[in-house]
């Protein structure tokens, strides 16, 4: 097969990239992991026109044998977790915690998930109904069925926080529903990808099913995005991005499928566990350094309680160790890249700048090398602040007090994202009350774990659409009705 790594692989085969390779970094070390193929747009729209001439005959493939396939991929994937997690932390920087358990085995349930769900029926039969005759058609009992059928063409654009769950939970149901896919991944984490491609290969996935091409400037995500070969876009990552895709993506009446940007508001009252709030809350700092949208950034604490919750996560942030990410020991390491921490710091530096106190951190740790950033909270904190605004993706935790429930919600709701919230209260009642109230896609009782066959995706600028569990094959489909004269 060649030199997968580096290069693109378009309708079954490994072709040289268009426009020679770029370096991938190591975000702890700053050191080149390796070179990464730079597609040209012609390589992207070949990508897509494979995937497109692939379509009818994998769509009409009995969905056992894409079942088969797709725990094959599962199967491979586990095999080689222990090739891949060390790349897997050389490009995204993840301790040795998440790398372990949140990166390759999720990748690995998630294509056991939908090698299950491959095979589930596609048709939801309908009651009959007594017809009377009209001019159109004679009077009857009319028989129907809605029945699930694939989109098409789908193109997958991953982020980097965590490539391989990402493009896992975009492709596995994609794939199971008859779709082709064209995947992207971000350019800075992309050779786990194409690690990816040459398992799915070995698996005996068919030539054009799946197409993987990568780049290091926007140009090859615009020429997938507008591809007429693509029927359905499948986007995780910024807000911004996601709103230049959708317009190019609307001109085309091309579906939509986003997970976008979050700012999680936290909500303590006063009656809550603030040791369980705190550790929850925490996982800002520990659980990928902040770069997980789903993070609970943003505090609104009750007045009551505002200075021992604020002293619990200062103590907290004083255990979270940060340096290599290879280390076991390591609970914070890097951002991904020099950019994104020169982002992250100049939003700590507005926040000081327009009133807001530095609690903890703030600053880097004085490492040799590494993009990192010192676990940071900012107290004293205005809901009008850009710092309880703007999404980080980051090790930061902003805090904000709050008098009542009704002072707290409108709070919560007042910023542009509505992606995953938190409730902490001992009285679950009113948690849940307060739950309603909150205008996002998901919410948190006393709890940041995931609940995998819920729906997830946002509220206003947070995305579009739902997956996970079986509401990824609703969203990688089209619902077509038959109906006959019965």
């Amino acid at each position: 097969m060649g030199e997968p790594d580096t290069k693109i692989y378009v309708h079954g085969e490994w072709w040289e990239p268009e426009h020679g390779h770029y370096p991938v970094l190591d975000p702890a070390t700053e050191q080149v992991v390796g070179a990464a193929p730079e597609a040209g747009s012609a390589q992207v729209e070949a990508a897509a026109a494979a995937a497109r001439a692939a379509f009818d005959d994998w769509s009409a493939t009995p969905p056992a044998h894409r079942a088969e396939i797709l725990d094959r991929i599962a199967v491979l994937l586990a095999k080689q977790a222990g090739e891949l997690v060390p790349l897997v932390q050389a490009e995204t920087g993840s301790t040795m915690r998440v790398a372990t358990t949140m990166q390759v085995p999720v990748a690995v349930e998630r294509f056991e998930r939908y090698a299950r769900l491959a095979g589930a029926s596609t048709d939801l039969p309908l009651p009959p109904q007594a017809v009377a005759a009209t001019a159109m058609a004679r009077g009857g009992l009319v028989g129907a069925v809605a029945r699930r059928a694939p989109v098409g063409v789908v193109a997958c654009i991953t982020p980097y926080n965590f490539p391989l769950p990402n493009l896992a939970g975009k492709v596995a149901p994609a794939l199971a529903m008859g779709n082709t896919v064209v995947l992207k991944p971000a350019p800075q984490d992309p050779l786990q990808v194409l690690r990816f491609a040459q398992i799915a290969h070995e698996a005996g996935l068919p030539a054009g099913v799946l197409n993987v091409v990568t780049g290091s400037t926007a140009g090859s995500g615009a020429a997938l995005v507008a591809s007429p070969d693509v029927d359905m876009i499948s986007f995780t990552g910024s807000t911004e991005v996601g709103q230049r895709i959708g317009e190019v993506a609307g001109r085309g009446i091309k579906r939509q499928l986003m997970e976008l940007g979050g700012k999680g508001a936290a909500i303590v009252l006063a009656d809550a566990d603030l040791d369980a709030a705190a550790q929850g809350i925490g996982s800002t700092w520990s659980f990928h350094s902040g770069q997980i949208c789903t993070a609970p950034t943003r505090v609104l604490v009750q007045r009551q309680v505002h200075d021992q919750l604020v002293d619990k996560l200062v103590a907290f942030a004083g255990v979270c160790r940060v340096g290599d990410p290879r280390d076991p020991e390591t609970v914070v390491g890097p951002l991904i890249s020099a950019a994104q921490r020169a982002r992250v710091e100049a939003l700590i530096a507005d926040g000081a700048s327009a009133g807001a106190t530095v609690a903890v951190g703030g600053g880097r740790p004085g490492l040799d090398r590494g993009y990192y950033i010192e676990p940071t909270l900012l107290t004293d904190v205005e809901p009008g602040m850009t710092v309880a605004q703007e999404e980080f993706f980051g090790p930061v935790i902003v805090v904000i007090g709050f008098d009542d429930v009704d002072e707290a919600v409108s709070i919560a709701n007042g910023t542009q994202y509505g992606l995953y919230d938190y409730v902490w209260s001992g009285d679950t009642a009113l948690a849940y009350r307060v739950a309603g109230r909150l205008r996002t896609g998901n919410v948190g009782i006393n709890t940041i774990a995931r609940n995998n066959e819920t729906p997830f995706g946002g509220f206003r600028r947070s995305g579009v659409g739902r997956d996970c569990g079986e509401f990824a094959l609703h969203a990688y489909s089209e619902i077509q009705s038959v109906v006959w004269d019965g």
